[in-house]
């Protein structure tokens, strides 16, 4: 009987239906790993910082205080250390982790030249956006490839020094290739770590995540030279590099210029160095409450053409004046080439401010 009721195709029906229902669960569970992926990450963005300097407070008043205080000569002794090119982990970077943070999205890495692994770069990474997912995803882990399509060039994420005088959370971000953006930490790389390396410039800043919001492209740029003069000093090769999708993922209220919400915004900007936004994404159980989690949205990073800079020790301001607006150009023109197969019109023009 059992031999019939197969052979009459009712029980290859019922096994197909399980095989369906298997395959519904094995999606469910990677997307879960994908929402998990991606919010520890936000809380790391958040509260990493400060809660690792409470937790270790604390722990100096209890009977396991020897443990923060060895930690605390360890910080010592190590302060200097993301200064000199960090403490970057192959492993860290590799986690499987970031690969489920990767298809959240999904975030894809494009390369449209070869980089020479004789020279240095600079690469200006924008829009900033709310946190810099795609910066992240793409440069401080192997998730999208970038090792596999430059091979030997060493990627360094800049992002604020402060971050670096929190406990834990500094080496953490310096497991996965993350430095200091200040010219100590800069002048260190690109002049005494050989040749190969790659510094990812967020060059809009806090000031650039006070404008972005669904459906703008826009970029903090004209009066932001510090980066091309340091690319001068240094000789290394400047790199347009443009994030397509980076501002759809989260949604900000954005204040208007003489308000008192931007007023107290460009306070924190100015004395601490980032700017506090009211912004939100989906819920942790469902896409349609407001949270944390950013909207899964496609974001694509595109790699531009490097532009050859001269080494100037002492370049004068006309000098950064023309290779800042060479390099302008240059990322007008990779907007404008790849905007249409990412999802823009071919009438949407880059904001430059």
């Amino acid at each position: 009987t059992l031999l019939l009721f197969f052979s009459l195709g009712t029980g290859s029906s019922i096994l197909s239906a399980l095989q369906d229902l298997f395959w519904l669960s094995k999606s469910k569970v990677e997307k879960q790993l994908q929402i998990i992926s991606v919010l520890q990450w936000v809380l790391t963005f958040l509260i990493m910082g400060v809660a690792c300097t409470l937790i270790l407070m604390y722990i100096l008043c209890t009977d396991c205080w020897a443990i923060a205080a060895l930690y605390l000569a360890w910080l010592v002794f190590d302060w200097n250390t993301p200064k000199k090119g960090g403490r970057r982990s192959q492993w860290v970077r590799n986690w499987a982790i970031w690969r489920y943070f990767r298809d959240y999205f999904p975030i894809r890495l494009v390369k449209t030249h070869n980089l020479l692994t004789t020279r240095n770069y600079i690469f200006g990474y924008h829009p900033h956006g709310i946190m810099g997912l795609g910066a992240f995803c793409n440069f401080s882990t192997e998730a999208t490839g970038v090792s596999q399509k430059f091979p030997g060039i060493r990627p360094y994420l800049a992002t604020l020094a402060g971050n670096f005088r929190m406990p834990i959370l500094r080496d953490y971000l310096m497991s996965g290739g993350i430095c200091p953006v200040n010219r100590d930490s800069i002048d260190y790389i690109l002049s005494k770590n050989g040749t190969g390396n790659a510094i990812i410039i967020v060059v809009g800043g806090a000031a650039e995540s006070l404008n972005c919001t669904p459906g703008k492209n826009s970029v903090t740029l004209k009066n932001r030279k510090g980066f091309v003069k340091l690319a001068l000093r240094h000789g290394a090769d400047l790199v347009p590099v443009y994030s397509f999708g980076e501002n759809e993922v989260y949604k900000q209220v954005i204040f208007e210029e003489g308000s008192w919400g931007r007023w107290v915004q460009k306070k924190f900007q100015k004395h601490i160095g980032f700017a506090p936004c009211i912004f939100h994404g989906r819920g942790l159980f469902s896409s349609n409450t407001w949270g944390l989690l950013p909207y899964s949205k496609p974001i694509t990073t595109v790699v531009g053409e490097p532009i050859t800079i001269p080494k100037i020790d002492n370049p004068s301001q006309k000098e950064v004046d023309f290779y800042h607006s060479i390099y302008v150009d240059s990322l007008i023109k990779l907007f404008d080439k790849y905007k249409s197969k990412f999802g823009l019109p071919e009438t949407e023009v880059l904001e430059v401010n």
